[in-house]
């Protein structure tokens, strides 16, 4: 397999298919935003004016989109993958979506014998420019195997997670995670801080105890270095596919939804355009009655 398709080519698409042109694939790329693929043609990358036309130029077909309207536009749209006459058949979808998003446009593709694989990652622009990326892949076992040389190309790890959305579920689950620890980390920084220990300490103790971690090693160099990175934050997002999944099942998620309850907080007053660890700190901030909110 040589000749690829990616769509969606923005702050993580962008680098996969820089690795991809690097590992020797031939890609052709597609992104609404036309100046988006610019820097990539540059590099090697050809373009397509379509979804369709990708797919016609391809033998598989991967993409990174930001919703799950954008992933079933993608699928059905006016010029869709569904519309293509030749070409690709194999479609990965890398998108952080729900579920449903992956599993209802699967059986409309199956007729037009297209195979669709749902995968996430984990990591952030860094990781896709570096292709250190973990990637957790589901779908048909045949059909992973083939494109398991495209995913290695990607990231450092490639994980099999069996059916159809499986891999969109465990994003969220780890997105869940990721948004709890957030606003515990915070939490203990601004408790302390308010009994007279300064955060350098707080670091240097919580490197030594059993908590530490490389996740947690990140929020506390943020935290005292104040060096925030400015971004959109699509946890809200991320973690309200699982809140709703949750609802319907009836599985209590309390810490989940006051995380969500917390970026509530953080969108009302302003302070949202962070990565998480920085909108968790300027909450408590304002929590506090130290930060600079709307309502401040």
């Amino acid at each position: 397999m040589e000749r690829l398709g990616f769509i969606g080519t923005g702050g993580m698409g962008g680098p996969m298919v820089a690795n991809l042109l690097k590992a020797g694939f031939r890609v052709t790329v597609f992104d609404t935003k036309r100046e988006a693929t610019r820097h990539l043609e540059k590099t090697g990358a050809s373009y397509a004016p379509s979804p369709q036309a990708v797919a016609e130029s391809s033998e598989a077909v991967l993409s990174m989109l930001p919703f799950g309207d954008s992933v079933r536009e993608v699928g059905f749209g006016e010029k869709g993958l569904a519309k293509a006459v030749s070409g690709a058949k194999i479609w990965i979808d890398l998108s952080s979506v729900e579920r449903e998003a992956i599993t209802v446009l699967e059986k409309g593709l199956k007729i037009k014998g297209w195979t669709l694989l749902d995968a996430s990652v984990g990591g952030v622009e860094e990781d896709a420019a570096a292709g250190t990326l973990a990637i957790n892949v589901s779908g048909e076992k045949a059909a992973v195997d083939l494109i398991r040389p495209v995913l290695a190309a990607l990231g450092k790890k490639i994980t099999y997670c069996g059916a159809l959305g499986n891999a969109k579920l465990v994003k969220t689950g780890t997105a869940m995670h990721a948004a709890v620890q957030a606003w515990a980390s915070a939490e203990i920084f601004n408790w302390l801080k308010s009994c007279g220990i300064s955060e350098e300490v707080t670091y240097e103790v919580l490197k030594d105890s059993l908590v530490w971690s490389a996740e947690l090693e990140r929020h506390c160099t943020r935290i005292v270095d104040k060096k925030f990175k400015p971004r959109k934050s699509w946890m809200p997002k991320d973690i309200g596919f699982g809140l709703a999944n949750a609802q319907e099942k009836g599985v209590p998620l309390p810490f989940t939804a006051l995380a969500d309850q917390m970026f509530n907080i953080g969108r009302s007053n302003e302070v949202d355009g962070y990565e998480q660890i920085g909108i968790a700190y300027k909450v408590f901030e304002i929590l506090g009655g130290r930060g600079k909110g709307k309502s401040k």
